[in-house]
């Protein structure tokens, strides 16, 4: 894993300008957080799934940025459930097992995994081949990893990410495209 990063990548920011801006084809998160709760809670480690969902970062509230999706996730110290909806409508995340944070290395547990609404919930569970289970800094969020491929990632600026299959979760693509731009991003905290 060492190296990989944002040059191989291939990140175009100039493609996703705009992204912030709702379309009618994306309504916004809002309407479907209980139809998500209901769908990811049988998902979640038992001894999460009757804690509150505590809202801690919303690009629509606090804007597009890494950081403070770090700082806001921090704040809590708890397990999170990031949601994600791009611009093509397509909802789709992953949940951490402890607090989302800037790290040098790899960091999280097992019940770590990714998820996909498409036309029905998918849920990505750890494979055991490796430990790859969330890093970022300041640059990029990874979610999963191995053989120069991050299962979910998000740009710095939070407007443009991808997704991959990888080895820690032996996933699909999450969203319709394997580089995606972002609508709505939040971020929950469970406990």
């Amino acid at each position: 894993m060492a190296g990989e990063g944002p040059a191989q990548l291939n990140i175009n920011p100039g493609r996703c300008r705009g992204s912030g801006s709702r379309s009618p084809a994306a309504p916004a998160m809002r309407g479907r957080r209980v139809r998500y709760h209901l769908l990811l809670g049988p998902h979640l480690p038992p001894r999460l799934t009757l804690q509150p969902w505590q809202l801690l970062y919303s690009t629509r509230r606090d804007g597009f940025s890494l950081r403070t999706l770090y700082r806001r996730g921090a704040e809590q110290g708890s397990p999170a459930l990031l949601l994600i909806r791009d611009t093509e409508g397509q909802a789709f995340g992953a949940f951490f097992s402890s607090a989302i944070r800037c790290s040098s290395g790899f960091s999280g547990t097992g019940e770590t995994f990714l998820f996909s609404f498409s036309r029905e919930l998918k849920v990505f569970r750890w494979t055991g081949r490796n430990n790859f289970f969330v890093k970022g800094d300041v640059n990029l969020l990874m979610v999963g990893g191995g053989s120069g491929r991050f299962g979910l990632w998000l740009d710095g600026d939070l407007h443009h990410g991808g997704s991959h299959p990888c080895d820690t979760f032996d996933n699909e693509p999450l969203s319709a495209r394997e580089e995606f731009c972002v609508q709505d991003l939040e971020l929950w905290g469970l406990a």
